[in-house]
C-alpha cells in the first residue's frame, strides 16, 4: 500500500501542475474572444481560425482539468443523500462508483478516440470551413484528457482503500481556504473596526 500511495501522490502532483497550467489558457480564450469580437466590430472581419482555437482552447481546458477537478473533490456529487452516511460509508461508495463507472467509462472513450486521433493525424485532417485550423491537435485531446481523468481515478481509488484502511485522513474532506480576496476582505474590516474603535476612545474623552 505505500507504494500504492506513492504512485497516488505522483499522479496527484502531475494533475496539480497540469491544472495550474491550463488556468492560463482560461485568459488566452478572453483575450482571444474579446480581440475577435472587436476586430469584427470595428473592421468588419473575422476568421474561422479565430474562432476554431477558441473552441480548441475551451475543449483543452474541459479535457485536461478533468482529472483536476476529481482530485479536488469539485465535480457533481448527489450530496444531499451521501451526507448522510458515515465517511467510510461514503468512500465505499466512491470505490463502487469508479470502479464499476469512472474508470470504464473513460477507459472507452479513450479506446474508441485513438484511433480518431491516428486517422486525423495519418490524413493531416484540416477544418472544412475557409481558413480553418488542422484537426488532429483537437483529436488527440480526448484520448490525453481522458488518460489524465484514468490516471486521477487510480489515484482515487487507492486514497479510499487506504482510508478504510485507516492509514490517511477522509480523502473526501475538501480543505476550505480563504482566497486573497477573502483575506483582503477580512483586512478591511479588521481596520474599519479598529478606526471606529479608536474614534469612539477619543470621544469619550
Amino acid at each position: 500500500m505505500k507504494s500504492l500511495l506513492a504512485l497516488s501522490r505522483a499522479i496527484d502532483a502531475i494533475n496539480e501542475r497540469i491544472g495550474q497550467c491550463i488556468y492560463w489558457l482560461v485568459l488566452a480564450t478572453v483575450l482571444i474572444s474579446a480581440a475577435n469580437a472587436t476586430v469584427r466590430k470595428l473592421f468588419n472581419y473575422s476568421s474561422n481560425s479565430f474562432l476554431e482555437i477558441q473552441w480548441y482552447l475551451f475543449s483543452a481546458i474541459f479535457l485536461f482539468c478533468a482529472g483536476y477537478t476529481l482530485k479536488h473533490n469539485e465535480h457533481v456529487r448527489i450530496d444531499i443523500i451521501t451526507a448522510r452516511f458515515s465517511a467510510k460509508v461514503r468512500a465505499g461508495i466512491d470505490i463502487f462508483g469508479t470502479l464499476f463507472f469512472l474508470l470504464p467509462m473513460a477507459g472507452l472513450i479513450l479506446w474508441l478516440s485513438w484511433p480518431l486521433f491516428v486517422d486525423a493525424y495519418t490524413r493531416n485532417e484540416v477544418s472544412t470551413n475557409a481558413g480553418g485550423l488542422i484537426i488532429w491537435p483537437a483529436r488527440l485531446m480526448v484520448p490525453v484528457g481522458f488518460f489524465l481523468l484514468m490516471a486521477q481515478g487510480l489515484s482515487e481509488l487507492i486514497k479510499r482503500i487506504a482510508f478504510l484502511q485507516d492509514l490517511i485522513p477522509d480523502p473526501n474532506e475538501k480543505l476550505v481556504t480563504k482566497t486573497a480576496e477573502e483575506e483582503l476582505a477580512e483586512e478591511i474590516l479588521r481596520a474599519r473596526g479598529e478606526q471606529s474603535l479608536a474614534a469612539e476612545m477619543e470621544a469619550r474623552k
